[in-house]
């Protein structure tokens, strides 16, 4: 088995590489994934996330280390184990993260990934069903909607943040990012658009490009130091796979990184501690792990809400045939609809935390919704200073690594999710929610809201993660970087790394807007560098 490239990972980043890479018909391109084809119907409904997440046959179901920051909390980490990716099981919403983030990543040395050279990648990646404006693409592959489905609970809050005194947005996706407003999704006529539905649908039938399912990468291959290919575990046979120009990793950031380090790039002394001869000493793959943690204050409310709207097997047969009959209703929701980009201090130059609104409430999507009304104002840092890492727990691929998320570990994280929860609540002093609240049902009465000690406390002990690793493989020129401005590991020939894992620095907000342009990028240079 030889091909021109072969992509590891048919994630958000991987697909894009899949369909670019292959789009000229002349380089053979084998993108080989860990799960399956996305034929689970409920990858394609929206509101899906609740069965595919948790499911191993869809999700990696990794869970991460007890962590002192969430006061000895061991918290699952769900990633996509299926064509797409995690932009087959999350929740839809489309965020690209704020100018100065990417502006930020150039001034680390990293040439071309400024504003004004990802913007274009931005637009051309997607189909904005909104209206027209300079910074919006409306050719790309990737449907991007604007929220359909009205909630009286929703608007109520983002009204009642306008009349706090924070100004309303149209599209956080344009310039400036900050306000309040409507989550755009990656939806199309009421069907999930994921990394696969939009790049490798139309691409599956091209003869250069072979999509291989069921293929675990167990470790790169090498002649030297040049990487020459990737043995897979296909369909439970262990196989060699080889690639004449390069190969390329697109498995995420827990993925990529685990498996440079079975393969013998990494810290020399934790290689040396499994037994792994080392190819190549790079001390920084698996460090710099960010995530976002998000609080989630919860409110009950006299509005109707999909907690009540689902409680019994008629109401649930309703919005079954609702969404059969017009793809609308409930199922066609994405897993939040209204959101915040705000700061926590006024003095800031730029948003610092992120809200989520969801019109129900639940102690964890696992057990379902409460038995009474409410929604969910979640709230999250954007960037947090916390750093956490990933390590080897076994030499073999097929051993989940160690992954410690560290969140928590700075003041200035501390303090900034301490103010996002007393925002959270302060808003809900303002009409028109204030008369739709009928109780706060967390943090709750028993921690007052100058109380930061009780509040921090309180998101120590029920925080989690809102599904956006990145960082384990980051591109720069210091000593920790382990790919260049160009995604090629340093001190490796013929291997890149392409996915979230090459931010230096998380970006603000949702990632799997960001993941694809990487990708979309990623193409670029590849094609540029094989001319």
């Amino acid at each position: 088995m030889k091909f021109d490239y072969i992509i590891i990972g048919a994630g958000s980043a991987g697909c894009a590489l899949a369909n670019r890479l292959s789009a000229d018909g002349r380089s053979q391109v084998a993108l080989l994934e860990a799960g399956g084809r996305d034929l689970n119907p409920w990858i394609h409904i929206p509101v899906g996330y609740f069965k595919t997440m948790g499911n191993s046959s869809t999700d990696w179901c990794y869970n991460a280390e007890a962590d002192a920051g969430l006061n000895g909390r061991a918290i699952p980490w769900p990633r996509g184990k299926v064509l797409g990716g995690s932009s087959s099981i999350n929740g839809l919403l489309y965020v690209r993260g704020q100018p100065d983030d990417f502006n930020h990543w150039q001034q680390l040395g990293n040439k071309g990934w400024g504003w004004k050279d990802v913007l274009p990648l931005f637009k051309r990646a997607e189909h904005w069903e909104g209206a027209e404006a300079p910074e919006r693409g409306k050719n790309g592959p990737l449907n991007v909607s604007e929220n359909k489905v009205d909630r009286d609970i929703v608007t109520a809050w983002v009204d009642s943040a306008v009349a706090a005194g924070y100004k309303r947005t149209l599209d956080y996706n344009g310039e400036d990012q900050e306000g309040v407003g409507y989550f755009q999704m990656t939806m199309k006529n009421g069907q999930r658009c994921s990394s696969a539905v939009a790049y490798l649908k139309p691409a599956r039938r091209r003869k250069n490009l072979h999509i291989i399912t069921h293929a675990h990468a167990e470790k790169l291959l090498f002649k030297g130091k040049s990487c020459v290919g990737v043995q897979a575990r296909i369909n439970g046979i262990s196989q060699d796979v080889y690639a004449g120009r390069e190969v390329i990793l697109s498995a995420g950031a827990i993925g990529s990184p685990q498996l440079l380090m079975v393969s013998g790039i990494g810290a020399a002394s934790e290689l040396a501690a499994h037994g792994i001869e080392v190819k190549n000493d790079l001390p920084g793959v698996g460090k710099n792990m960010q995530d976002h943690l998000q609080a989630r204050p919860i409110f009950k409310t006299t509005a109707s809400t999909i907690n009540l709207e689902i409680n019994n097997i008629f109401k649930r047969m309703r919005i079954a045939l609702i969404y059969a009959a017009s793809r609308s209703g409930p199922m066609a929701m994405a897993v939040s609809l209204g959101t915040g980009f705000l700061k926590s201090d006024p003095a800031l130059d730029r948003p610092d935390i992120q809200f989520h609104i969801q019109p129900f409430s639940a102690d964890s999507p696992s057990k379902g919704p409460h038995a009474f009304s409410a929604f969910t104002a979640s709230v999250l840092q954007l960037r947090p200073e916390s750093t956490g890492t990933l390590s080897l727990r076994s030499a073999s691929m097929h051993d989940d690594p160690v992954i410690r998320p560290n969140y928590l570990a700075t003041q200035t994280d501390c303090d900034t999710i301490v103010r996002g929860i007393q925002i959270a609540r302060s808003l809900c002093d303002y009409e028109p929610i204030k008369s739709l609240i009928t109780e706060e049902y967390a943090p709750g009465k028993n921690i007052g809201r100058d109380d930061t000690d009780g509040i921090l406390n309180w998101a120590r002990d029920t925080a989690t993660t809102i599904y956006h690793p990145t960082g384990t493989c980051k591109m720069g020129q210091d000593n920790m970087a382990v790919v260049d401005e160009r995604l090629r590991v340093h001190g490796i020939q013929g291997l890149r790394v392409a996915d979230a894992s090459i931010m230096p620095f998380i970006t603000s907000g949702n990632t799997n807007a960001p993941v694809i342009m990487i990708g979309e990028k990623a193409s670029d240079m590849i094609m540029e560098d094989a001319a």
